[in-house]
């Protein structure tokens, strides 16, 4: 589960994680905090490694926000049919739904066929699809 408030821009191949492919973008990743949306930031190293690709950093990260939110962010595909890929996701709260929803990616326009309004949720679920195509070719 990466934490909800993380904005993946790119593979983060300095970490060594023993096995990146199981993380919950499918690979680890360097990116921005969101977690205040007046004020992002980029996390260390530390960070990036402990809370930003993995989630449930609440009462760890000092970035993380307070309140009711959510803690994680969790992706799987659940069916590909022609060029459409079926991505169901799940926003955890103390390790137990808070929102879920599905997502649909056309792989001829390489793009989220109606993204979610949520930025953060919409790029997350474009970097697990990119990666799953990524690890299909490999």
């Amino acid at each position: 589960m990466a934490c909800p408030y993380f904005y993946p821009t790119e593979r983060f191949l300095q970490a060594l994680w023993p096995h990146a492919s199981r993380l919950p973008l499918g690979d680890g990743f360097a990116g921005r905090c969101c977690a205040d949306p007046a004020s992002e930031a980029t996390p260390s190293q530390a960070a990036l490694e402990n809370h930003c690709n993995l989630g449930y950093a609440r009462g760890q990260c000092g970035r993380f926000p307070g309140g009711t939110g959510p803690d994680a962010a969790r992706f799987t595909v659940s069916s590909r049919e022609n060029a459409i890929i079926r991505i169901y996701y799940v926003l955890e709260r103390d390790h137990r739904p808070y929102e879920h929803g599905r997502i649909d990616y056309d792989t001829r326009r390489r793009a989220l066929v109606a993204p979610p309004s949520n930025r953060l949720l919409a790029r997350q679920a474009e970097t697990f699809v990119e990666n799953y195509l990524r690890r299909r070719l490999e």
